[in-house]
């Protein structure tokens, strides 16, 4: 609840609608873990191969 409702800011009706998994996946989210990240080049190449026009 401290998580969800202190350091996600989740209204409570957000927070008691969410599922484990969705607190889960949030909490994973917040820590960092589980992620990948994505370096400037990679990014760019996203970048011309999906414009947004």
């Amino acid at each position: 609840m401290a998580f969800g409702l202190g350091r996600l800011g989740w209204p409570p009706e957000q927070f008691w609608a969410a599922t484990p998994r969705e607190i889960a996946a949030a909490l994973r989210a917040h820590r960092g873990a589980g992620g990948t990240t994505t370096d400037r080049a990679a990014l760019a190449a996203l970048m011309a191969a999906y414009p947004d026009a």
